[in-house]
């Protein structure tokens, strides 16, 4: 059979039928599963090592992104913990971004230095940025494209490029862009992980991270001995809620990508905001690199400046009536927030930022209130 276009695998790939025929899987709960007479096990042992619902996502997530091997955990924290446990040695290097998703940052801060593992954080849109920050101890080089929350564009391509010639490891945060906009792996990348929190979920109720790989080796194999020995697995009703929610993905996500587009070229005319970050608009700086790299759309996320300070963007976020002030993104809902507000002790968003998860909302219906809000 030809492959399949990414609406149909969203709705078919990994799913088995029972022994009841069910058109849809059922929930496997059991954490443990019957040997046979001869005390030797069957496909499945124990839950904490394998489910059928885990399986099944995993396989899923694996056909939408064309990708030979999907690993599942209970966060994306957990995932970004596992690469980092798996990749990085004690006296190691990594590079990452400047825009750099603050609990990736806090992750290493945190956690690492007992390795002495450092970092160097570097505007990645400059490729030459890269190379200038290699040292002798470099292991990895860590991408975010968009970036999280100023949606800055590192051009893959030239990352990967830089990471073969000096044999350094790349991995890359596709959460903002999703394999519908961007298949990182088959431009070359190492390891890409995903929240599958945000959009895979959709529906603000599964917190879940990924990791996808067409590497079968040494390191790849750490990675899913790692899920299973550390324990950081989804449990089984949420990979079946995964399961479900991945069914209307792309439909979801294309309308919320149609909405942003047209909610970020408003914003950036409008006279209460500083400046508009979305890779959609030719104003953006990579704007370019972006057409170049990503397909059908540029993402759902609209960052903001609102003219003003911290109180001028706050009072802007709680005259909002569609849109909810809460973290997180990638649902169906509409939801702001203040991101310098939610990222500790080191914040580096600017005073004024809000970023902009956009929903399925009827369109005029976000525009009104983002008109009445910035009155």
């Amino acid at each position: 059979m030809k492959r399949q276009h990414i609406h149909t695998l969203a709705v078919h790939a990994g799913v088995k039928k029972g022994n009841n025929k069910d058109i849809i899987q059922p929930i496997h709960l059991s954490t443990t599963f019957e040997r046979n007479e001869d005390g030797s096990t069957g496909e499945y042992i124990y839950t904490r090592a394998e489910n059928p619902n885990r399986i099944a996502v995993e396989q899923k997530i694996a056909s939408i992104e064309e990708a030979k091997t999907a690993i599942t955990f209970a966060s994306g924290m957990a995932a970004i913990n596992a690469l980092f446990n798996t990749l990085l040695e004690p006296n190691c290097h990594l590079i990452i971004p400047d825009d750099c998703y603050h609990g990736t940052r806090q992750l290493l801060n945190t956690f690492f230095k007992r390795w002495n593992v450092t970092s160097t954080m570097i505007d990645m849109t400059t490729a030459s940025n890269i190379e200038e920050a290699i040292q002798s101890n470099t292991k990895l080089i860590w991408i975010e494209t968009p970036s999280n929350p100023q949606l800055k564009i590192t051009d893959l391509e030239a990352v990967i490029s830089i990471a073969k010639k000096h044999n350094l490891l790349t991995v890359c945060d596709n959460t903002f862009a999703t394999p519908i906009l961007q298949k990182t792996i088959n431009i070359g990348i190492d390891y890409v992980m995903y929240s599958s929190t945000k959009f895979f979920s959709g529906h603000s109720d599964i917190l879940g991270g990924i990791i996808l790989t067409n590497k079968e080796n040494e390191i790849s194999e750490s990675i899913r001995t790692y899920q299973k020995m550390a324990g950081a697995v989804p449990a089984p009703f949420d990979c079946w809620l995964l399961n479900r929610s991945l069914a209307t993905f792309p439909l979801r996500f294309k309308a919320q990508c149609d909405n942003a587009m047209v909610i970020a070229s408003f914003l950036n005319t409008h006279a209460a905001i500083e400046k508009v970050f979305f890779p959609g608009l030719t104003s953006h700086e990579n704007h370019t690199i972006a057409k170049k790299q990503m397909q059908h759309g540029f993402g759902t996320i609209v960052s903001i400046l609102v003219k003003g300070n911290q109180e001028n963007a706050l009072r802007f976020t709680n005259k909002l009536q569609i849109f909810k002030h809460a973290t997180s993104l990638g649902g169906v809902e509409s939801l702001v927030e203040h991101r310098r507000s939610v990222e500790g002790t080191n914040p580096i968003s600017p005073e004024n930022l809000i970023r902009l998860s956009i929903g399925i909302e009827y369109i005029d219906d976000l525009l009104f209130d983002l008109k009445q809000a910035l009155e």
